[in-house]
């Protein structure tokens, strides 16, 4: 009676899993992106740096080449230690549409990105604000046009892909590119379901009228993480957010090289999801689950032999299922050569998350560098 139960609630994990990747397929990983560039409204790129001096040096170049017309770049200091802010007086010097911001520390506000990012949003001049990461450099120079086209009299929030550097022959680097993978292949899935939970601070935009009306991050000012996913969860619904999936609006940052630096990251992105709207964590929460159980119990019905032909023939429709959503997604995402390895990324990331998830309730990140 036993084995019976657990096949059946391996029956019933299997349909829930083929049920979000089939969403998935349906809702974003078939549709293409629509094109239709528009006149140049009036933009300003925020760019919050905490010691950043070398890749500001290697990447603010990729942002002033931009092939838009009106456009400003807000460089804000916060509180570096080494010659960022420097270097960002050296570009103001050669172009007139660089404003900085030295975010002093203050102690109530301490290591707190979003205080300055906050400063850098009250001194934007332009209604329309970008919002990208000193590491982060756009693939084109029709980033900003791209981005700027998904705006319109609805659409207050955009919500862009960052991708990550390719290294060749890193489990590591493939790891973090399949995580971001599968992570936008949720959060443009549920966007365009009119869900939206969340974005990335490597390539967003939204309106600055939309962040003071909200009261900016003062729901969620006391938590250092959450700049970008925790104010999109607050603010973003049905009729104001949108997606651009263009591979000219992504922008690609350089990933991290030791598994220790990645998973303190992936803890404080992790840090946040507990604040998220209780619709969007249970429907996430269930995915993850039924990820899990579904190795757990596929593994132990394999082991006792148990209907072992019908636990194949499940397990093999459900990898058909997730191999077919996630492979039009990395395709679409310019991230193709992790689909034949997906199922072994697939087993590691799992065991990650579960790990990050204790040691997030044992201790939780205080910085957010």
């Amino acid at each position: 009676m036993s084995f019976t139960i657990l096949f059946f609630a391996f029956v019933a994990i299997v349909c829930i899993q083929i049920a979000y990747y089939l969403t998935f397929l349906f809702s974003f990983s078939i549709k293409r992106a629509e094109v239709r560039l528009k006149k140049h409204i009036p933009l300003s790129v925020i760019i919050c740096a905490k010691n950043e001096a070398e890749n500001l040096q290697k990447n603010l170049p990729s942002i002033l080449e931009q092939d838009y017309s009106n456009f400003e770049i807000v460089l804000v200091n916060d509180s570096s230690s080494d010659e960022t802010l420097e270097v960002m007086k050296r570009f103001k010097e050669l172009h007139d549409n660089i404003k900085i911001v030295d975010a002093k520390p203050i102690e109530a506000f301490w290591g707190n990105k979003k205080y300055a990012l906050t400063l850098g949003i009250k001194a934007s001049k332009n209604n329309f604000l970008v919002f990208t990461d000193a590491d982060c450099r756009p693939n084109s120079n029709k980033w900003l046009q791209y981005m700027s086209s998904k705006f319109s009299n609805q659409k207050a929030i955009v919500l862009g892909y960052g991708a990550y550097a390719k290294k060749r022959f890193s489990l590591l680097n493939s790891l973090i590119r399949f995580e971001t993978v599968v992570t936008a292949l949720q959060y443009f899935s549920y966007a365009n379901l009119g869900l939206p939970y969340m974005g990335v601070g490597r390539n967003m935009a939204y309106r600055k009228e939309l962040f003071f009306n909200n009261s900016g991050f003062n729901g969620h000012m006391a938590i250092k993480s959450g700049d970008d996913d925790l104010f999109i969860n607050e603010v973003a619904d049905k009729g104001n957010t949108t997606i651009c999936t263009s591979e000219e609006s992504f922008t690609t940052s350089e990933p991290k090289t030791s598994f220790k630096d990645w998973i303190l990251q992936k803890r404080r992105h992790v840090s946040t999801s507990s604040l998220y709207k209780s619709n969007h964590q249970i429907l996430l929460g269930l995915f993850y689950v039924s990820q899990l159980f579904f190795l757990v119990l596929g593994i132990m019905l394999l082991l006792l032999g148990h209907n072992w032909t019908w636990v194949v023939s499940l397990i093999v429709l459900r990898y058909i299922v997730l191999l077919t959503s996630f492979g039009f997604a990395a395709k679409k995402l310019n991230e193709v050569g992790l689909i034949f390895i997906t199922p072994f990324l697939e087993l590691f990331l799992i065991s990650t998350q579960l790990s990050i998830f204790i040691a997030n309730l044992i201790s939780t990140p205080k910085h957010w560098k």
